[in-house]
């Protein structure tokens, strides 16, 4: 979209992860703003019109009515936490926030390495996206200190990470499934 562009491309405007997202990781999508993909994002236009905010939370209009189920379904990553999210980025101030999704990002990493049988990257970007950051700490520590999984196919290695990960989303009352968006009429 001429006119719109943003120096930070690990946090949209909206909300999302980018820095988690594996279409950006892949280098698929340059985030929101950042070039070449798809920028015809209503979003983005209303930051246009609004002073060209780089964020939601600046705008004093925030939160408008396009937040109203917006977040009803999944696309691939994740929206359910976006209002969260921007929530923790406003309070906790962007870099540190950033600094949490780069280890973040970090664990969805090891996760993909070392646990996934190819049957496992969006539950593993799920629960990296919708799990606190103190609950994949602990899914990591605890996985690590299981030496023998290094011995282990696999497909062994990925049933314990999902089982780790699945008692840490039971706990906290996670859905670690894509949410379908409601079909219109």
């Amino acid at each position: 979209m001429n006119g719109f562009t943003r120096t930070e491309t690990r946090f949209s405007l909206c909300g999302l992860n980018c820095a988690l997202c594996s279409m950006h990781l892949g280098g698929h999508c340059p985030g929101c703003g950042g070039g070449a993909g798809n920028q015809s994002c209503a979003i983005a236009k209303c930051s246009l019109k609004h002073g060209s905010v780089q964020f939601c939370w600046e705008c004093p209009e925030y939160p408008c009515p396009r937040y109203e189920g917006f977040d009803d379904g999944d696309s691939f990553v994740p929206h359910r936490n976006r209002q969260q999210d921007i929530a923790q980025a406003r309070d906790l101030g962007l870099e540190a926030y950033l600094a949490q999704l780069e280890e973040k990002r970090a664990i969805l990493d090891e996760l993909l390495t070392h646990y996934n049988d190819g049957r496992r990257k969006i539950l593993f970007n799920m629960a990296v996206h919708l799990l606190p950051l103190e609950d994949l700490r602990s899914v990591m520590a605890a996985l690590g200190s299981r030496s023998e999984l290094d011995e282990q196919p696999i497909k062994e290695r990925a049933l314990a990470a999902i089982e780790l990960l699945q008692q840490a989303a039971d706990r906290r009352g996670v859905s670690l499934k894509l949410s379908k968006k409601p079909k219109k009429g």
